[in-house]
């Protein structure tokens, strides 16, 4: 039976509209191959067949095929297996990047390697005892006011190294809140993120309905969850909305509601219904038992207004913290208001120090920049695994024990030196009241005020008037902690009064400063060592996103000259098609004429 007079042009129509759309497609594209976060567009397609022909004219033997291709919708190409890898990933780069901008900031307090720091002012000292050995020279003022000039440098050195750890903490403290600053913090950008994607997901779920794509405006959401991924662990789920997901509203399959999923002829089940994706984002952390927990960060659609999307609040305000207290802080996460069920969420999950709060909630390890600035504010390197981060504190302990263990030795000798009378001191906590020889730091270290106005002496009582001067430059060359009579029982007191022996693990008071910058640089490298290898592997993932859902100039040039010789082809259907119902009009019936 000859088919409809014009069915053959409608399928040579489909076809060159479909390859044109390919052509148009393909020219997004191009244009677009260096444009941050594009992703490569395709055009879906499928034969167009009716399986319930209308017309009375055709029989029920007839095959069922020629009637063209149909346009589904343009889609973007993606793997969602190497976005999962590539924000796994980037929280790792994320973390040691922040770290390593930390441990830059400690090595411009702490690297002596081109000034003349902490460690030349103990040579100093040294060399200043070195020069009053001479028994006349002891008792030459000039001499002690040298050794008193010395021992002042050395303190207003390590005032200053306490005052910029106090400055750095500070700055790392404005890295993670931006409150009064010209720039936003890690907790500010987080929100500002999660609005966005909250926003972007009702924008995109509305054009998806109205039959637009809105796939740039998936780019943009993109984007930002590879962003906020280095910020903080997240896991991002795409899911239907609770009318479409064939589940009750408590999450429970539930055969009752296949015709949310399904299209239905009478009690026939035909097709999945096209329905737009909705997108959760999920906070991952641990609880105090190391059990991995879940907050609702991002919730599809779900609500109204802001209902969709949780936030982030850090607290203490800086301003409130004089001194600064790293240990004061908090940071609260709160879980978008609802689910897509509607049900009431809110919840919260609390971030502190846990030496302040051992129930307290973590990060996972590595988990981008937000756990990073939190590790060197509260980690002093005294935990072990994943935990032994040696942060801010760590170094403020260091110097700290070295101001008090250096000021215990030096007025224990200068004491014995002076018949014993406990006020003979050198060195003083000199924020006291008055000054006094417990509670000593790199912060408060100072020099006498008595020795300053004379009523305090270098000690030169003893078989000789040397020996104060000898057992000071013995200490300076002893390594503690140590089995010398003299020094071995030599203690410091805290400022909460608790005794602690002098140990330097080995070193001498200057030989200690060049074992903490060793640790800080060998931080530092492992760090760096680590954050190349995380770059490395992140571009690998990149690299291989990108032969996915990038643009190959190549591909896109072999699609054109494929997509335009099947529009030529089609284009020559539809004239042989011509010429064939010239045939029929005008040659049909003649034979016999």
């Amino acid at each position: 039976m000859v088919r409809a007079t014009f069915a053959g042009f409608s399928t040579a129509l489909s076809a060159i509209q479909a390859n044109q759309k390919r052509l148009d497609v393909t020219g997004q594209n191009l244009s677009n191959m260096n444009t941050p976060g594009y992703t490569r567009q395709q055009l879906e397609v499928s034969s167009l067949n009716y399986t319930r022909p209308v017309s009375h004219y055709m029989n029920g033997s007839e095959v069922v095929v020629g009637f063209g291709v149909h346009m589904d919708k343009v889609s973007q190409i993606r793997d969602p297996f190497l976005d999962a890898q590539y924000r796994n990933q980037i929280k790792k780069s994320g973390y040691t990047d922040a770290m390593q901008t930390s441990l830059d900031r400690l090595a411009d307090i702490f690297d002596e390697t081109k000034i003349s720091g902490i460690r030349q002012a103990f040579d100093n000292i040294q060399e200043a005892l070195n020069g009053m050995q001479d028994p006349a020279k002891v008792n030459d003022p000039v001499y002690e006011s040298e050794l008193r000039s010395k021992m002042q440098a050395l303190t207003n050195l390590l005032n200053d190294a306490s005052k910029q750890l106090t400055e750095a903490e500070k700055a790392e403290f404005s890295r993670l809140d931006g409150t009064g600053t010209n720039e936003n913090g890690a907790v500010q950008e987080v929100n500002r993120m999660l609005q966005q994607i909250g926003t972007l997901n009702r924008q995109i779920k509305q054009n998806q309905i109205l039959g637009q794509q809105s796939l740039e405006l998936m780019d943009e959401r993109n984007l930002l969850l590879d962003e906020l991924a280095s910020y903080i662990p997240i896991e991002v789920t795409y899911y239907k909305d609770k009318y479409h997901d064939g589940l009750d509203d408590d999450g429970n399959p539930n055969a009752a509601f296949d015709s949310e999923v399904y299209n239905y002829n009478g009690d026939t089940r035909l097709d999945r219904k096209e329905w737009p994706d909705d997108l959760r984002v999920e906070l991952l952390y641990q609880d105090a038992n190391g059990d991995t927990q879940r907050l609702l960060l991002v919730e599809g659609t779900a609500g109204t207004g802001n209902q969709n999307y949780g936030q982030f609040e850090i607290e203490p305000p800086l301003e409130t913290n004089d001194p600064f207290d790293a240990s004061l802080i908090k940071l609260t996460a709160t879980a978008a208001a609802v689910d897509k069920y509607g049900k009431t969420r809110g919840e919260t999950a609390e971030f502190m120090q846990k030496d302040l709060n051992p129930n307290a909630n973590q990060f996972p390890s590595d988990s981008g920049s937000v756990q990073s600035i939190l590790d060197m504010l509260w980690k002093d390197g005294t935990s072990v695994g994943r935990d032994d981060v040696k942060g801010y504190q760590y170094y403020r302990n260091e110097i700290d024990k070295l101001a008090a263990s250096f000021a215990a030795v030096m007025n224990s000798i200068n004491i014995e030196g002076n018949d014993k009378d406990p006020d003979a001191l050198l060195l003083v906590n000199k924020t006291g009241d008055p000054a006094a020889n417990e509670g000593i730091t790199a912060a408060n270290i100072g020099i006498n005020d008595k020795w300053s106005s004379g009523d305090v002496h270098v000690g030169k009582h003893g078989e000789s008037a040397t020996d104060t001067v000898l057992n000071l430059l013995e200490a300076m060359t002893t390594t503690f902690p140590t089995q010398k009579d003299f020094f071995k029982d030599i203690q410091y007191t805290d400022k909460d009064g608790n005794k602690f022996d002098i140990n330097l693990r080995g070193n001498s008071f200057a030989d200690y400063m060049n074992h903490v910058s060793t640790i800080l640089a060998n931080d530092s490298r492992n760090n760096s060592d680590a954050l190349k290898t995380n770059i490395t592997v992140l571009n690998g993932i990149q690299n291989s996103r990108d032969s996915i859902s990038g643009v190959s100039l190549n591909e896109e040039a072999s699609n054109m000259m494929m997509y335009m010789s099947a529009y030529n082809a089609a284009s020559r259907l539809m004239t042989t098609l011509d010429d064939a119902l010239n045939t029929l009009i005008n040659g049909t019936g003649l034979v016999g004429r």
